[in-house]
């Protein structure tokens, strides 16, 4: 079992990295948020999970341990692949996964394309038991406010996917208030 990946990153792509472990090139998908923060040349450290199926082995790996866990957790939820386990830690951060499951909020996880409102309510039924409640923080804390989620729903309208959204908003500072001036932000860090 491969359980960690250190090299350099020798090519970059949409979710996924080549990292030169020495002699050989290690092709390792990433969620979207953590293939965005890396470069090609740059240093890594990994911690990876190792699908095997019948005719393909396949390396998903993550920045932090906290990752890795959720990963895990997602797995062993019905009707969640590895994909779609990568594609909901592409999307939401491990806090709004933790803040869904606080509040009992299916809604949250509808956003990850390929969960509809069925698949959500029993991600978060098989997630419920697996945290402690302080490690869920308080009842009622919402993952995002009412204005950034007009935020992401103008940019997904406007084509951009919900990551880079989610991920431009993140860059907004909280000072900035309202709307359209969240907009205007998040639009200007979108901006090449």
């Amino acid at each position: 079992m491969i359980v960690r990946v250190r090299g350099r990153v020798e090519e970059q792509g949409e979710g996924h990295i080549v990292v030169d472990v020495g002699p050989f090139g290690v092709h390792v998908q990433l969620p979207a948020s953590d293939a965005a923060t890396l470069r090609v040349g740059q240093s890594v450290a990994l911690f990876t999970y190792l699908h095997v199926r019948e005719q393909e082995l396949s390396l998903f790996g993550f920045l932090s341990e906290e990752e890795l866990q959720l990963f895990h957790l997602l797995l062993g939820a019905s009707g969640v692949g590895p994909r779609l386990a990568l594609n909901v830690l592409s999307t939401l951060s491990p806090d709004a996964i933790r803040l869904a499951i606080s509040n009992d909020e299916p809604g949250i996880l509808t956003r990850v394309p390929g969960i509809g409102a069925k698949s959500a309510r029993k991600i978060l039924f098989h997630l419920k038991d697996k945290f402690a409640p302080e490690e869920l923080g308080p009842p009622g804390a919402t993952a995002l406010s009412d204005v950034d989620a007009e935020v992401i729903d103008a940019l997904t309208a406007l084509g951009y996917s919900v990551v880079e959204a989610q991920r431009a908003l993140q860059r907004v500072p909280k000072e900035v208030e309202g709307v359209e001036n969240r907009l205007r932000a998040a639009l200007s860090q979108l901006a090449p």
